[in-house]
């Protein structure tokens, strides 16, 4: 048992104690079917806010060898599923679990962060699999195929906030390129299957682009765009949200009003976890978003002066949508060419909602539509800024069915 090679439950029993836990214990069916298949890397990337850590702490607690978890997951739905990989994979495997944010925040230099997240994890390899690396090993992976030739052993390996680095260092292109291969040596090598028996990596963006083609092609990825069959497990659903106004007496219909907006054509509703949370705990809805991020990196994306930029976000303030090309997005921060690609990266950052079926943006609440107005507010656009005085007036036109209100509106804002 160790920080990362078969850390302890601890971390998800914490996550339990809350009163208000949703219980997503059903991502664990899906992980255990992927095991040991062509289908058994996964990269589910969404925005801040939703989840993403508590899912990487239960799929450790449940895996790990180095917990004893049964206790912990015998009143949740997995355990009711009558799944006999419930039992064949509880606390079964080697588990190799670190946190990119926090191996960023103890190097001494950024640039040191992959060659310290390397060293760490081997020593506590050494230290759990004794006399089975060579000393002189560096790479990680060759340590991890050591420790499988000595012992048979294989591993699953979770990676949380698999993407800080390309988000804390955008132009250090070299450093990128250290961890995309040591990505690239654990996930894209010939002895992959042997060494590894599943990996779950979470983050805000979906995997680099080089050109056309992902860094990592063998991950299955799910994401704001394409959730897939995890799309329930991106955030709370109708029904979570539904039940947690009835337990604490708040308005359902407000909630919506509120944090819902996600996938509306999918799955019914998708609402954002930590605004629903802290709606219940303070008994009041209002804006949490700035709480958890600021609105200063939606201002800068903003600001960016490109063609249709304006028009785009005036139609999407007055409550219109936006058809897209996501196709162009590089899954990066700083390789933005246009008004599609920083949709895209709005999508991903939780700030618009993306419909599959029409590929058109919107705002997905009134939580988020209020960050719109804040950073335009305090950008370098004072014609968004005199646009969202107007889309004020434009929404209570057409609330009162105001046609002709409602044109003169539209007419005046385009032409600002």
């Amino acid at each position: 048992m160790g920080f990362y090679v078969n850390p302890p439950a601890d971390a998800f029993k914490a996550i339990l104690r809350s009163k208000t836990y949703i219980d997503k214990s059903g991502l664990i069916a899906y992980m255990n079917q992927v095991l040991e298949t062509s289908r058994m890397l996964t990269c589910f990337s969404r925005p801040r806010r939703f989840g993403k850590s508590f899912a990487a702490k239960m799929l450790a607690a449940y895996y790990s060898r180095g917990a004893d978890s049964r206790e912990l997951f015998e009143d949740l739905e997995i355990a009711g599923m009558k799944d006999a990989q419930f039992e064949e994979n509880l606390n079964r495997h080697d588990v190799l679990f670190f946190d990119m944010t926090s191996f960023i925040s103890m190097a001494d230099s950024i640039n040191d962060t992959i060659r310290d997240l390397q060293s760490d994890i081997i020593h506590e390899l050494k230290e759990i699999f004794p006399n089975c690396i060579n000393e002189n090993i560096k790479s990680l992976f060759k340590a991890l195929m050591q420790v499988h030739a000595k012992t048979g052993r294989k591993f699953f390996i979770i990676i949380d906030e698999w993407d800080a680095l390309f988000r804390e260092a955008q132009e250090n292109e070299e450093l990128q390129k250290e961890y995309i291969q040591l990505l690239r040596s654990m996930f894209k090598s010939s002895q992959t299957s042997q060494v590894i028996i599943g990996a779950y990596m979470t983050g805000i963006l979906p995997i680099k682009k080089y050109g056309t083609q992902s860094a990592l092609t063998d991950f299955k990825e799910y994401t704001m765009l394409e959730p897939g069959v995890l799309t329930s497990f991106i955030g709370f659903t109708d029904e979570e949200v539904r039940n947690l106004c009835a337990e604490y007496n708040l308005e359902f219909d407000s909630a919506r009003k509120w944090y819902d907006g996600y996938f509306p054509n999918k799955t019914g509703h998708i609402y954002c976890p930590n605004s629903i949370m802290e709606a219940v705990s303070n008994h009041r809805f209002g804006d949490y978003w700035t709480k958890t991020e600021t609105y200063e990196s939606l201002k800068t994306y903003i600001d960016m002066n490109y063609d249709g930029l304006k028009d785009a976000i005036v139609d999407l303030l007055g409550e219109k949508r936006c058809r897209i090309d996501t196709g162009t997005f590089q899954n990066d921060m700083t390789s933005l060419s246009g008004k599609d690609d920083i949709f895209t990266l709005l999508v991903h950052l939780g700030y618009l909602a993306y419909d599959m079926e029409t590929e058109e943006v919107f705002i997905p609440n009134e939580e988020v539509r209020n960050e719109f107005i804040r950073a335009i507010r305090e950008g370098r656009r004072p014609e968004l800024a005199k646009a969202v005085r107007m889309s004020d007036k434009l929404l209570e036109a057409t609330l009162c069915s105001d046609e002709t209100t409602v044109a003169r509106i539209l007419e005046d804002t385009h032409e600002t």
